[in-house]
């Protein structure tokens, strides 16, 4: 029993997640354990050929030689430190170091923990066994001679039966004096004796002598005896002693436990961290440490373990005087000799959970401060948005009042939109103002742009996808629908959309839900939808490029978004804002425009909106220098200048306005769903002025 003991102690030491490493005053590795030479990514055999200057190579002998003096004086240090593999890869580590001293070699033991790695504890390694050699022999005390099986003369590398007479053999070993004494013990008294010895040489053996005298009647006439080479084991036996010191310095509190609970083994930490005696621990179970641990539970835990092989949870544990406190535990499974284990090491945690109430104290005073920060930001917000219309649209003129009229009008509702306009109007802006005011301003804007991306990929970004569900998807991917969920997704550039992801897309504007690429179960989404184009998707519907029951889900709501010629009195301001943003990004000192500037720009038809007038505006900047920004080879040439007949009619504006709004309520004038209401008219006023503009239902058809 003493003996399986032993075994399973210095299996478990062997096998302990720690990586254990010892030292000798130069620094040279003398031992290391599996979990070290694994984790370094060495053999055992090449180990002990290396330094403690290969493994940190940012230590220095001065350095090595003041450590080594600290942890002899002061018995025990620990530090954290980093290590580098055998790949060159650093990493970071808790050093626990103790001086000790092993057959009289002078030695630093360090205990490490990778810290640089998730999880701390690893599955324990399976045991190794030991194979014992036993030769016998047989002295006769009446004529001196002897006999040996091949086995003992191997022991000692004899090949004469005579070397194994007592005169001969006790100078093979070092107690030489005390084997002579029991030798002569047993042929004269008969005292049998069973010791192990050292013998000489190097490397030196350890062998156990066994010795039986036989008598006849008073006569002691012949010794028996046995000599098994227990070398291996023995050193086990003497490097023991050491591990079960190193298992007591540990400061996590390890337990072995026995299927039934029995505790079969425990660390000295046990004793000093929970207050027992050693004797309150002797045959004890694991159901009288910790009541809160019941038969059943203990019986799905250990079933548990040995399907998992290892398992972390957190618990609080008891101490004798029946305080708990806060601790991480992981349960190994253990086989040795066919028989179950419970390896628990448990960790307390009572720091890192005081720790962690800090952090969350801490954060919770920077969401109060931040909180404050906005509140005093708000007069500063509000203050802006008097000068900017929707945070960042600037508008004086009375047509495009009208537009984000209808912006106000339908962004605190959850209403689809469409936003119809040429390039460079604005419409993006416009998606930003109706989700900006609406009851979705906490949550995301999320925007994609139709037209950017490879047909391919455009399901993906709006649904996404699961790891493998098409080549190059190394890894989940959420999509942009997951993203706005409870917020805004802006479409830009919707007649981009291939014809064959449109029906997805129709499913979620319906349903609400959709399906990621290569997954297999359904998401619901509650997103609301902003969509914009330059393209006529009526046109697309009769080309068969977009669906018509789509088009319509899309423009529940349409926005048109009117070109920068239709509202001319907004180009000064606009041209402004832009000499002003663009002079501090140059390092320029323009502060306004001259008159002639102002009338060369309002003369121009600008075919690219207000994304042409940013853009000339700041190539006028790098071009012109002074405080005033004057007409140079920056302004457009008078090819470009249009004539004013080329503009439309106010009438004709009218009209066509008049006849999409027409279009939208499907030609109803009155009532709540009228087209007078959503002009802001009378309907007997609107109806006057559709006879004077020529209005009539068929005008639809035409368009």
């Amino acid at each position: 029993m003493q003996q399986e003991g032993l075994e399973i102690k210095d299996w478990l030491v062997e096998t302990l997640p720690y990586e254990v490493l010892w030292m000798n005053e130069q620094g040279k590795v003398v031992y290391a354990n599996h979990k070290f030479c694994k984790r370094l990514g060495y053999a055992k055999s090449a180990i002990t050929k290396l330094s403690i200057f290969e493994i940190n190579p940012t230590l220095t002998k001065e350095g090595w030689k003041k450590h080594w003096d600290f942890v002899q004086n002061n018995k025990v240090y620990r530090f954290k430190e980093t290590h580098k593999n055998k790949k060159g890869k650093y990493y970071e580590v808790e050093v626990f170091a103790r001086y000790f001293s092993n057959m009289r070699n002078n030695l630093i033991c360090a205990i490490i923990n990778d810290i640089s790695e998730s999880s701390f504890y690893q599955k324990l390694m399976d045991n190794t066994q030991t194979i014992a050699h036993v030769g016998g022999w047989e002295l006769n005390l009446q004529d001196g001679s002897i006999v040996s099986t091949s086995e003992a003369l191997s022991i000692f590398d004899l090949k004469e039966t005579e070397f194994l007479t007592p005169p001969h053999i006790i100078h093979r070993f070092k107690e030489s004096e005390r084997l002579k004494t029991l030798m002569a013990n047993a042929i004269r008294k008969g005292i049998t004796y069973d010791v192990v010895l050292e013998t000489n040489g190097s490397p030196s053996k350890f062998i156990r002598c066994v010795t039986k005298p036989v008598l006849k009647g008073d006569t002691i006439y012949k010794l028996i005896g046995v000599y098994q080479d227990v070398t291996e084991q023995q050193r086990k036996e003497n490097s023991l002693q050491l591990f079960k010191e190193v298992i007591n310095n540990a400061e996590d509190i390890i337990y072995v436990i026995k299927k039934d609970g029995t505790l079969l083994d425990y660390s000295t930490s046990a004793l000093t961290q929970l207050g027992y005696k050693r004797e309150e621990l002797e045959n004890t179970t694991i159901f009288e440490l910790d009541p809160a641990v019941t038969p059943e539970w203990w019986q799905n835990h250990f079933e548990e373990i040995i399907d998992k092989g290892s398992v972390r949870f957190e618990w609080l544990t008891m101490r004798k005087n029946g305080t708990k406190f806060p601790v991480e535990i992981t349960a190994n499974h253990l086989s040795y000799n066919q028989e179950d284990y419970n390896c628990a090491i448990i960790r307390d945690v009572s720091e890192r959970k005081a720790r962690d109430l800090k952090l969350y104290e801490a954060l919770e005073e920077i969401k109060s401060l931040k909180d404050r920060l906005e509140s005093e930001n708000e007069y500063l917000q509000e203050e802006i948005n008097r000068k900017i219309n929707f945070s960042n649209i600037i508008c004086k003129s009375e047509a495009y009042a009208k537009v984000l009229q209808l912006v106000d009008q339908v962004a605190p509702t959850d209403t689809t939109v469409l936003i119809t306009g040429e390039s460079g109007t604005g419409k993006e802006l416009l998606a930003s103002a109706i989700h900006n005011n609406s009851l979705r301003k906490e949550r995301p804007l999320i925007k994609i742009n139709c037209a950017t991306l490879p047909k391919e990929l455009i399901e993906s970004e709006l649904f996404g996808h699961k790891k493998g569900a098409f080549t190059g998807a190394v890894a989940d991917k959420v999509g942009k629908f997951a993203l706005a969920d409870g917020g805004t997704l802006f479409l830009d550039e919707i007649g981009e959309m291939p014809i064959a992801l449109q029906p997805k897309l129709l499913r979620v504007l319906q349903e609400g839900e959709f399906d990621e690429l290569g997954g297999t179960k359904t998401t619901k989404v509650n997103v609301r939808i902003v969509a914009a184009t330059n393209r006529h998707l009526e046109e697309m519907i009769k080309e068969g490029s977009f669906r018509e029951d789509l088009y319509y889900r899309l423009n529940v709501f349409p926005i048109h978004n009117i070109p920068l010629r239709a509202r001319k009195e907004d180009i000064p301001i606009l041209a402004q804002y832009f000499l002003e943003k663009y002079s501090v990004k140059a390092g320029k000192a323009f502060k306004r425009l001259s008159k002639k500037t102002i009338e060369a720009l309002l003369a121009y038809n600008f075919p690219g909106n207000i994304r042409e007038l940013e853009n000339l505006i700041e190539r006028g900047i790098i071009i012109e220098s002074g405080t005033t920004l004057n007409p140079g080879s920056w302004l457009p040439k008078p090819t470009n200048i249009i004539a004013a007949d080329n503009f439309k009619s106010f009438e004709t504006m009218q009209r066509d306005y008049i006849v999409d709004v027409l279009n939208y309520t499907n030609w109803r004038v009155s009532g709540t769903k009228g087209a007078a209401r959503i002009l802001n008219m009378n309907a007997k006023t609107l109806f006057a002025k559709m006879k004077r503009l020529g209005i009539e239902k068929e005008v639809r058809l035409k368009k």
